[in-house]
């Protein structure tokens, strides 16, 4: 069995959200705060309860990969004000809530583990259980059926998503997904944020970006060779790229797929400034191949998102902020565990 997006969303996206902060981070709607919760318990979505022990599971594991890459120095870290452990926490709380939601949306589509996924199930919570210690069981509270609990809903979740994205054409053309390598100029007419964001030069120091522009034309058309042209003239990061269609300007793109290798273009005038271009390889096999993974998962995400953000319209969401606000990290030496979702990954997503 493939690895599966969920292994990549807790892991991957988890990082990034670390190191950006909580910017995007959403609890979805209709959150309730309320009282008359059950013992531990930090949210309820409809009638699927997440308890604290949970929590501490998916939290505690993080803790423990994060402090193993870039050590325990990473929760002094703030981003707009944000801690760290802030952030992670909230990732957590937003991962929980989608497993749970996707559980709720099983019922729905009648999905349920087959007999050998709720094996694989039982066999990866064995085996994650016994490696805790006596002092991480007791600190995390939790005993197999709670484990079994959790891999249980993380590969039904797992099982809703194939299902959801189960129409989705895998199959991308070359020509869909060609992706062209190319050596560009830019002489700049504007500067860019870091928002992506063009503040435009005046008419004078356009005026003269174009005839830098003519001039360094002038120069390749002369047989001088191109990287020497763009050593003295180019103002882009890079002087050799490979892009993709979407990736840039209408403009940029338009020109960049229509030349023939080792063909030049004339000046082509982009938001950003004026480009020269010459075409390295007009398929560029292993990006092109990159590329239509790329597109394929694109694909996967705006299906499973539009199904799944029109369904969480409809629900009612319950938070126990007060308990959630108590909820913290172990600084433990004696707390280590960091192997929840490998074992899942190894016994499930085989």
């Amino acid at each position: 069995m493939k690895h599966k997006r969920l292994k990549a969303l807790v892991i991957s996206l988890f990082i990034a959200l670390c190191l950006i902060g909580c910017e995007g981070i959403n609890r979805d709607t209709k959150i309730v705060l309320t009282t008359g919760f059950t013992r531990d318990e930090v949210f309820r979505i409809e009638t699927a309860s997440c308890y604290k022990k949970e929590v501490m599971v998916y939290l505690t594991n993080l803790q423990n990969q994060y402090e193993q890459v870039y050590g325990t120095e990473i929760w002094q870290r703030e981003q707009d004000g944000v801690t760290i452990e802030q952030s992670v926490k909230e990732s957590v709380l937003a991962e929980l809530a989608q497993i749970k939601t996707m559980n709720l949306m099983a019922e729905n589509y009648g999905l349920s583990l087959s007999e050998a996924e709720q094996k694989a199930v039982n066999e990866a919570a064995g085996i994650y259980f016994d490696s805790l210690t006596e002092v991480e069981k007791e600190q995390l509270d939790v005993t197999t059926d709670t484990i079994r609990q959790l891999y249980r809903e993380y590969a039904l979740a797992d099982k809703v998503y194939d299902y959801m994205i189960q129409d989705v054409n895998p199959e991308i053309s070359d020509d869909e997904a060609r992706t062209v390598t190319l050596q560009q100029i830019l002489i700049r007419t504007g500067m860019k944020d870091r928002n992506g964001i063009v503040t435009p030069y005046s008419e004078q120091q356009k005026s003269y970006a174009y005839a830098t522009a003519v001039e360094a034309l002038q120069c390749v058309e002369a047989g001088e060779d191109f990287d020497v042209v763009a050593s003295r003239y180019n103002e882009a990061p890079e002087s050799t790229v490979s892009i993709g269609k979407g990736d840039t300007e209408e403009a940029y793109e338009e020109t960049a797929f229509v030349l023939g290798n080792e063909e030049v273009s004339g000046i082509i005038e982009t938001e950003e400034g004026y480009y020269i271009l010459k075409c390295v390889s007009t398929l560029n096999r292993e990006e092109t191949d990159m590329n239509k993974i790329k597109i394929v998962d694109e694909r996967r995400k705006e299906a499973f998102s539009k199904e799944y953000d029109s369904y969480v319209q409809t629900l009612t969401r319950h938070m126990n902020e007060e308990l959630w606000q108590e909820i913290t990290l172990l600084h433990d030496a004696q707390i280590t565990t960091s192997t929840f979702f490998d074992v899942y990954a190894e016994y499930y997503n085989k």
